[in-house]
């Protein structure tokens, strides 16, 4: 199964008691359909999946595939630590029906060794899911080292790699090492050089905000249109940038709430960011026609 171009890393909605809002779910998981996104990756890192309960866990992602009926590839994650619980969030997501695969993050804080890392993604690949692996050092507290890479490469069930750890130059290591595998960015600011060097898309943040620009973007860097890819980064950097001045994904519930798509509301630790913030992201979105 190939996964490319733009795959929209959705935001969980909350209504303002903290619950799920699945009415504004479904709303958010058709305007990404309309505006042409490949595909939503649902409860990941922005979808706060460290905050939501095991069963609002697989709700949410049985609901996602359900909304989306089909018009965009639908990738669960399912990742967590340990690997028992990765496994069984990952069963969840497939009993369901309708995921086309799984983001399995690298297992953090207990920062398992390059063995225990191998060890861990191959177990989740063996249930038969497409894995697309997530190397988020930042905040897994480990990458996962390239040898492992390739050796998880051979796996059948391992078909892509989420790159966020900030380089460029591993990406060109990945395809070097391993040609079939699938490289996506993990990082809206540097899918632009990621796509020269061989990626095939991102799993992006912006996407939430901007899902039919994200996706033009990302079409025409693909087709080898770099100087339009160049014009559309350009623009589109200051809200790559603003989207992360705090902790993802605060600032992108903050600019949804600006457009009147999704309340800020978050589940502690996370919550509202700072007024100054706030404005920023106004501006920013001011400038680009997103609000008046």
């Amino acid at each position: 199964m190939k996964i490319e171009g733009t795959i929209t890393a959705m935001v969980t909605p909350f209504d303002k008691d903290g619950a799920v809002d699945y009415g504004a779910l479904k709303a958010f998981v058709d305007w990404q359909c309309e505006n042409g996104v490949e595909g939503i990756c649902a409860v990941g890192t922005s979808g706060e999946s460290p905050t939501l309960s095991h069963d609002e866990h697989h709700k949410v992602i049985e609901k996602t595939i359900e909304y989306a009926a089909g018009r965009v590839k639908i990738i669960a994650g399912t990742g967590a630590n340990s690997t028992a619980e990765a496994i069984s969030l990952t069963k969840a997501a497939i009993s369901s029906g309708g995921a086309d695969a799984t983001l399995q993050v690298t297992p953090y804080y207990n920062k398992p060794n390059p063995e225990g890392i191998y060890r861990h993604f191959a177990a989740v690949a063996d249930l038969g899911l497409p894995v697309v692996l997530y190397n988020v050092p930042g905040r897994s507290g480990k990458e996962i080292p390239l040898d492992v890479v390739a050796r998880l490469a051979k796996h059948p069930n391992v078909t892509a790699i989420k790159e966020a750890a900030g380089s460029v130059d591993r990406v060109s290591a990945i395809r070097n090492l391993c040609p079939d595998l699938t490289v996506l960015s993990g990082d809206d600011s540097l899918t632009l050089p990621m796509i020269s060097v061989g990626a095939s898309g991102v799993i992006s943040v912006a996407s939430n905000v901007i899902p039919k620009e994200m996706g033009d973007f990302v079409r025409l860097a693909l087709a080898g249109d770099m100087a339009g890819a160049r014009e559309r980064h350009a623009r589109y950097y200051p809200l790559f940038h603003d989207l992360f001045i705090d902790t993802n994904p605060v600032m992108v519930k903050e600019a949804l709430a600006l457009m009147g798509r999704i309340p800020a509301v978050f589940r502690l630790p996370l919550c509202e960011t700072t007024a100054t913030n706030r404005e920023q992201m106004r501006k920013t979105l001011a400038a680009l026609g997103l609000v008046a």
